[in-house]
């Protein structure tokens, strides 16, 4: 394998993830009446709530477009979402224009094949660990968790234990 990059974790301000297969385990359920449902993983959330409270933003850049993850977006006061991009990589530039952001400064998550550009541009690109091999060669870093079982609140554990922020968001848990 190839020597990879070390990414300047501490430059990154915004974290941009892929939803199916990132925030979920990839399965879409369909009922017998055609709704679709799709599971996300609390320790996920609550990574995006330390995420936030860090001072940080995220965003979401899905191929799909899914009234689930609006409203988990919502929930989760996740500022940018981007769905039905079939080619990530116009939504990316857009989001870190409106932004103010260079590629350095972001972190990106992805899973498959549509997440490549992305992952390829960014300051710190992830794969989740059941990402596909291309993501896994091309990411600065793969996950230990899967996609939908923390592998989202891996990486933000990461970039904040690396920082040094981590301590310091502890501190209201340990009173």
């Amino acid at each position: 394998m190839a020597v990879k990059r070390k990414p300047d974790l501490a430059a990154i301000k915004m974290l941009v993830m892929d939803v199916d297969g990132v925030f979920t385990d990839g399965t879409i359920a369909i009922s017998d009446e055609g709704t679709q449902s799709r599971r996300f993983n609390y320790l996920d959330g609550h990574g995006i709530r330390l995420w936030h409270r860090a001072g940080f933003s995220s965003a979401i850049i899905s191929g799909k477009d899914s009234r689930a993850t609006a409203i988990r977006a919502g929930q989760l006061e996740i500022q940018h979402v981007a769905m039905g991009c079939t080619k990530k990589l116009p939504a990316f530039e857009s989001l870190l224009a409106e932004a103010g952001l260079g590629t350095e400064q972001v972190a990106c998550i992805g899973d498959d094949l549509l997440d490549l550009p992305l992952l390829r541009r960014a300051g710190f690109g992830v794969a989740v660990a059941n990402a596909v091999d291309e993501l896994k060669e091309a990411a600065d870093y793969v996950t230990k968790l899967a996609g939908g079982s923390g592998a989202v609140r891996e990486v933000i554990e990461h970039i904040l234990k690396a920082t040094g922020k981590w301590d310091q968001l502890m501190e209201r848990y340990l009173v």
